[in-house]
């Protein structure tokens, strides 16, 4: 510490030592100022505070300043903990910034369109439980008469989930006015991403197709959670399950593809884990439970049912999700 700070600092501790004011105090406070700009370190404010005492107050026992030398050896510590602590947080705000902006970024990247079919009720909830999805839900159509739904789930959270999830919307967007069906589409995504995401990197995906003149929903899955098939003439649900390896896992996968006819009253619900595996204090939700909650709802329209779903399921959790929630209900008017 410069000499004429040391100097300064004997002063105004005597001063204080002497008169005890606001005024001293006031002093002590605007010099603690120039240390911070100074860079001076805590122990070498211990440093200079001791041999200011020993010259304001030189009868102080000895023990005193043993005790001086050991608050030093703290300080030292204690300063260095201290300086890795802020750095640590300032990387942190940092990288909480970019997360924000990679966020808003994802959420642009990936925005939707739900189309507009006649007869067929459509309405979805995507919720991420951290600052980036891994989920995923893209509509394509011919605004006539087919539409159809891609529901992915990437295996990971963050920006890597958020970049593969782009290698997945690249894909979809070239399939945007092909022919291929369900098991077609499913196959072409799965050679995007088996060359171009990480060998750690693996994606779940269902795709249906939804062809209003036939009133036919054809699907095929990647390891996805099977969709649902609410049949109003039975008032029962049925799962609409096929086989199919995750997407990235081999470029020659081949996908199962199947269909079923959909009547009045009818809807398909499709989830990611973060539905099916929603979890509570007491363990996960049941199956039956999630059944109940979206059949509680099945005479309202689609988006209604899907914000219900998830407003429950969100309340059972302590309005804390443990995964990205993804859930899109397809009905037929």
């Amino acid at each position: 510490m410069p000499r004429d700070m040391e100097r300064e600092y004997k002063d105004i501790l005597r001063q204080y030592i002497e008169n005890q004011s606001e005024q001293n105090l006031y002093l002590g406070e605007t010099f603690s100022r120039g240390l911070i700009e100074k860079d001076i370190s805590p122990e070498e404010v211990i440093s200079i505070h001791k041999t200011a005492l020993k010259e304001v107050l030189p009868g102080l026992p000895s023990k005193v300043w043993h005790s001086f030398d050991f608050l030093i050896e703290m300080m030292i510590r204690y300063g260095l903990a201290l300086k890795e602590h802020q750095s640590l947080v300032k990387k942190q705000e940092e990288m909480q910034v970019e997360m924000e902006l990679a966020s808003n970024v994802q959420e642009t990247l990936l925005k939707t369109k739900i189309p507009s079919i006649e007869g067929l009720d459509i309405g979805y909830v995507t919720v991420p439980s951290r600052t980036m999805s891994g989920d995923y839900i893209y509509f394509v159509s011919n605004e006539v008469d087919e539409a159809g739904v891609a529901v992915a789930d990437v295996m990971g959270k963050g920006i890597p989930a958020a970049l593969c999830m782009s290698m997945v919307k690249f894909g979809m967007d070239s399939l945007q006015q092909s022919d291929n069906g369900p098991s077609g589409v499913l196959s072409v995504i799965n050679r995007i991403v088996e060359k171009s995401v990480n060998d750690s990197m693996f994606v779940t995906m269902f795709y249906g197709n939804y062809n209003a003149e036939q009133s036919l929903f054809s699907y095929a899955s990647a390891g996805h959670e099977p969709a649902l098939l609410y049949r109003a003439s039975e008032d029962a649900f049925f799962e609409l399950d096929a086989k199919g390896l995750l997407l990235g896992v081999s470029a020659d996968a081949e996908y199962e593809e199947g269909s079923v006819r959909i009547e009045d009253g009818d809807f398909i619900a499709i989830m990611t884990d973060g539905v099916t595996e929603a979890r509570t204090p007491e363990g996960f939700v049941e199956k039956e439970t999630i059944l109940d909650l979206i059949g509680s709802v099945k005479d309202k329209p689609a988006q209604e049912m899907a914000e219900h779903v998830f407003s429950e399921l969100d309340r059972m959790q302590g309005f804390r999700l443990q995964d990205d929630f993804s859930l899109v209900i397809l009905k037929k008017k």
